[in-house]
C-alpha cells in the first residue's frame, strides 16, 4: 500500500494563516524562504525530523497560490516506491499527471495529477533515510 504522508494548502497571506492556524489548532508552522518557494511546513503533531512520533498522524505544508498554476485546492500527497511507475499507474487508471516531477532538497521527487474525480493528489517518491 502506498501511504497518505502530507497534506496540502495553499495561502494568500502566509503570515494571516500562519496565526490561524497556530491559534486554532495549535499547529507549529516553520516560514521558508525563496530557495524554497516561500513554504510554509505544519507540524500537526509532535514530530522529529519533520514526521510524526505518533502512528497514523501527518504534517503538511502551505504554498502560495499562484495565478498560473492549475488545481490550487487543499490536497493530499501519497508516498510511492518509484515515482515513474505510480505516474504511470495513474495514468492507466483514468488519472492525468500535472507536469513533470520535481525535486525537494532533502525530501525526494514530488508531482501532482487529477484524479478521476477532478481532485488535485500529489505523489511523492521520498529519498531513501539516512541510517
Amino acid at each position: 500500500m502506498n501511504p497518505v504522508v502530507h497534506f496540502e494548502m495553499p495561502y494568500d497571506d502566509r503570515d494571516r494563516m500562519a496565526r490561524f492556524y497556530e491559534t486554532a489548532f495549535g499547529w507549529q508552522t516553520n516560514k521558508l524562504g525563496p530557495e524554497m518557494g516561500r513554504y510554509v511546513t505544519a507540524a500537526t503533531v509532535e514530530s522529529a525530523n519533520g514526521r510524526p512520533l505518533q502512528p497514523g498522524a501527518i504534517n503538511g505544508g502551505f504554498y502560495p497560490r499562484k495565478p498560473d498554476w492549475p488545481a490550487q485546492y487543499p490536497s493530499v500527497v501519497i508516498a510511492v516506491d518509484d515515482i515513474r511507475q505510480a505516474m504511470a499507474r495513474l495514468a492507466e487508471a483514468g488519472g492525468k499527471v500535472l507536469g513533470e516531477p520535481m525535486e525537494i532538497p532533502g525530501i525526494g521527487h514530488y508531482v501532482s495529477f487529477m484524479d478521476t474525480e477532478d481532485n488535485r493528489v500529489s505523489l511523492l517518491q521520498p529519498f531513501p533515510r539516512a541510517g
